[in-house]
């Protein structure tokens, strides 16, 4: 079964940090470029960060770069995402997605990029 799982969601305080990591199963994770969407709440999902095949090249939106971090575990087939400083506009649904198989996404992207996401994990910022 094609799946991906998030956790790590949580209500924090401005300043704080998470890691959020998402499990994948059903497809060939090691060939498959992926990415963290979020989407707030009246606002349109977007794609924050991006990570390639083998982890070495990432990519991120200038609102988190320096603060999040993208890296992958292709042993557990794991994704993760830390965040640092978080900050209330990043208050929002995390998704873990995977690309179009062969493709390779960096950020921006359109979320069009993505042909599989999970149910999202909630990460909720507090000034």
């Amino acid at each position: 079964q094609v799946r991906l799982v998030e956790s790590g969601g949580d209500s924090v305080q401005a300043g704080g940090s998470l890691r959020l990591p998402c499990a994948a199963s059903g497809f060939s994770y090691g060939t498959t470029y992926m990415g963290w969407l979020r989407q707030a709440p009246g606002k349109e999902r977007e794609a924050v960060a991006t990570i390639s095949t083998g982890g070495h090249a990432a990519y991120y939106i200038d609102s988190v770069e320096g603060r999040f971090t993208i890296s992958r575990d292709n042993a557990k087939n794991t994704l993760y995402l830390q965040m640092n400083t978080l900050k209330p506009e990043d208050t929002a649904m995390y998704y873990c997605a995977a690309a179009r198989q062969g493709w390779s996404v960096t950020c921006p992207s359109n979320t069009r990029n993505f042909g599989l996401w999970g149910q999202g994990t909630q990460v909720t910022v507090s000034s």
